[in-house]
């Protein structure tokens, strides 16, 4: 049997901007990808907490050190710049991987710089 845990997850980033002219997916700056251990084309979640807005995307890579987090293809429609998101990658794992697996979890100041990891 499999389960479903969270792998990592970056926690109240600021969106920077949106393209609803790109064909899809959220560019996420590589610092802090590599932080949350989050991979090119990996599906995350993307929780809008100014606007209770969820949706689905892959992840494109950005800049290191920009603090870019945006959202581009028809998802844009469910963000503004400046709106707070949390996003979220999950695994598949036997339940003694379950047991022993703990996430990256990655914090951000309001310019999207790591401020803490765990």
């Amino acid at each position: 049997m499999f389960i479903t845990l969270m792998k990592s997850k970056i926690h109240r980033a600021v969106v920077t901007g949106s393209n609803i002219n790109y064909v899809g997916s959220i560019t996420i700056d590589r610092d802090l990808m590599d932080a949350a251990g989050l991979l090119e084309n990996e599906k995350v979640h993307v929780l809008n907490v100014s606007n209770g807005n969820r949706f689905e995307t892959y992840i494109i890579p950005g800049e290191e050190k920009s603090g870019i987090v945006c959202i581009n293809g028809a998802a844009a429609r469910l963000v503004q710049p400046g709106d707070i998101v949390i996003i979220i990658s999950y695994g598949l794992f036997d339940i003694k991987e379950a047991l022993e697996f703990r996430p990256n979890i990655v914090f951000v100041n309001e310019k999207n710089e790591i401020t803490r990891t765990c």
